[in-house]
């Protein structure tokens, strides 16, 4: 798996077994990203990709000029992986990668991010209770999601389709 756009271009990263993450597919990040890039300046913003998976949208965020990650996996070998892939970029970007449950840690977490980026495993049914968990911490929600989801009490930005997942842009 490539990284799609900024100063890490074209650099590969390890990828997880795809029966344990599914990671978001490269047409998909480029769209996530020229969207935001239309909504905010990424110079030194902050994101907070709330299940990692894979890692690949938090490194696209930091290519792509973004100051600050958290990382957040639950999953000991996914983790053991995000760690490897993170550690080539760790030197000049500010990463900070969390082992457990992202909602228990989101509501530990008392910054706001400009970003927070949630794509939980579908059909998880966690989609209602992230987005509590991350009410009033974040700028700009990007939801990433097959089903309907309850987004009652947040205001949608824009969203997209891309074969049966949406991506919403969601901010309170």
């Amino acid at each position: 798996m490539n990284i799609t756009g900024g100063k890490y271009k074209g650099q590969k990263i390890s990828a997880p077994d795809e029966k344990i993450t599914r990671p978001t597919l490269s047409k998909v990040r480029m769209a996530v990203f020229n969207t935001l890039q239309s909504i905010i300046d990424f110079e030194e913003k902050s994101f907070f990709d709330m299940y990692a998976g894979s890692g690949i949208m938090g490194l696209e965020a930091l290519s792509r000029g973004f100051g600050e990650l958290l990382a957040c996996e639950k999953n000991k070998e996914v983790y053991r992986i995000l760690k490897n892939n993170f550690s080539k970029y760790e030197k000049e970007n500010d990463i900070k990668l969390i082992l457990g449950d992202s909602m228990k840690i989101a509501a530990k977490i008392d910054k706001v991010y400009d970003v927070i980026y949630i794509d939980p495993p579908y059909f998880s049914e966690v989609y209602e209770q992230s987005l509590d968990a991350v009410k009033g911490k974040g700028g700009i929600i990007i939801l990433e999601h097959v089903a309907d989801v309850d987004m009652s009490g947040f205001k949608l930005i824009k969203q997209k389709q891309y074969g049966d997942k949406f991506v919403s842009f969601i901010t309170l």
